[in-house]
């Protein structure tokens, strides 16, 4: 707001203050002038239309037009005689608001040409409204919870029908994301796969298997890159998505920070053959406690320490030999395991201490993990693929507001990427 307007807005609110005694007085005095408001402008976007809006900026009188039947200043001054569009009264319209409910009186035209730009023809809800339901679903609320929200909050009632219609213009949005082009090269990306249930048409629910892949770009700061959705997790369909973003653009990855799923290193260094896999060392110790007995769960835990909290890799190897001969009697299985996959676990151990916690763990992608989780704690299951989808986006695209800063001592990183992946920076960046 300029000046003048800001004066004003502060001199009506001087006068209501000294005479609404309440909160409700107010609220209903905010409705009257957005009610004034709005009809004022729609009326002045059909004079527009009209062209009765003088060079002057004088505009004649509704009853000089309705005499002479012209709709102009300048068929009112004596101009064409010729039958013009005019004024047709008005008709009833009730929108939707943080305010609550607003009705308005729509003016007309005869010809019925007249197409309003501050509400559209079908439009029942002022700009924002929307957008304040989405970011209440965003945050993991049932359609129950939305009716009793919005109807405390302000005085609306809305229907499944109308959060379906919200909810069905992020179709084509989805659509435009899942296609969009990517930057060619990542230094750090993650990828996971979450549980989530999902009603089939026969009516059977089963579990389904949502894809997500973040990357962290130049910058430090973290990107949902994309989200695939298949009834079980495999090495084979992380290949389909690694393909996905190679066809989106993506032509390299520094490192690529993912679960002990088997297979998984090798499809993602067929997409990607100079990546380097970071396996997560929390799954692997997840998986090796699958061993082990609860009154040994702690020690051997400390003992796994000593390995991935290394300072060089020597020292872990030290520490895989020295876990071998306390434990390989009692659980050989995970040493077993941990030799086996040992050439994606020391991959950290090129990295300066604050990145490669940063990569041995799965936090970055967990964190969003758990946003899908508390988005369907309450629902349970999703009606379709479709939806699934589209509310997992939304849920993600809300948290994302989050994402402003990038992780800590990144410019450390990037001088050590620059050293390890010379020659395969990107030129803005030598």
């Amino acid at each position: 707001m300029d000046a003048t307007l800001t004066k004003k807005a502060n001199d009506l609110a001087k006068e209501f203050a000294g005479q609404a005694t309440t909160l409700e007085e107010l609220n209903e005095v905010m409705r009257a002038l957005m009610k004034t408001a709005l009809e004022r402008m729609l009326n002045t976007e059909l004079d527009s239309h009209l062209g009765r809006v003088s060079s002057t900026g004088i505009q004649p009188p509704d009853e000089i037009v309705a005499a002479t039947g012209t709709d102009s200043a300048t068929d009112a001054a004596g101009g064409s005689s010729k039958a013009r569009n005019r004024r047709n009264g008005t008709s009833a319209k009730t929108i939707q608001g943080d305010m609550g409910r607003l009705p308005l009186a729509i003016p007309r035209d005869r010809d019925g040409t007249f197409e309003p730009l501050l509400l559209g023809k079908y439009q029942r809800r002022l700009p924002g409204f929307d957008e304040k339901i989405l970011a209440l679903y965003a945050k993991g609320l049932t359609t129950r919870d939305l009716q009793d929200i919005v109807k405390e909050l302000y005085g609306v009632e809305i229907s499944p029908t109308l959060v379906s219609e919200i909810t069905e213009d992020l179709d084509e949005e989805v659509k435009t994301w899942q296609t969009r082009r990517l930057e060619a090269i990542w230094p750090i990306v993650f990828m996971d796969g979450i549980v989530v249930h999902i009603r089939g048409e026969s009516g059977r629910v089963t579990e389904h298997t949502m894809y997500v892949a973040i990357g962290v770009n130049f910058a430090g700061k973290k990107e949902l890159l994309g989200l695939w959705l298949n009834e079980t997790e495999g090495a084979k369909f992380w290949l389909s998505c690694l393909t996905d973003l190679k066809n989106r653009g993506v032509t390299d990855i520094f490192i690529t920070c993912v679960d002990g799923l088997t297979g998984f290193p090798e499809a993602i260094q067929t997409a990607f053959p100079l990546a380097r896999v970071q396996l997560c060392i929390v799954h692997l110790v997840r998986a090796a406690l699958k061993y082990v007995t609860d009154a040994d769960s702690r020690e051997v835990i400390r003992d796994l320490r000593n390995i991935y909290q290394a300072a060089t890799v020597l020292e872990a190897e030290q520490g895989l030999k020295t876990f071998g001969e306390r434990w390989d009697k009692k659980y050989p299985t995970i040493s077993k395991q941990w030799t086996a996959k040992w050439p994606h676990i020391i991959s950290m151990f090129d990295l300066p201490a604050a990145i490669r916690k940063a990569t041995y763990t799965t936090n970055m992608i967990e964190s969003v993990n758990r946003v899908i989780r508390k988005f369907t704690r309450n629902r349970k299951q999703y009606p379709n693929r479709e939806s699934t989808l589209k509310l997992i986006y939304l849920a993600i695209h809300e948290a994302s507001k989050k994402w402003t800063m990038p992780i800590p001592k990144w410019k450390e990183a990037l001088n050590h990427f620059a050293i390890l992946f010379e020659g395969r920076m990107p030129k803005i960046l030598n």
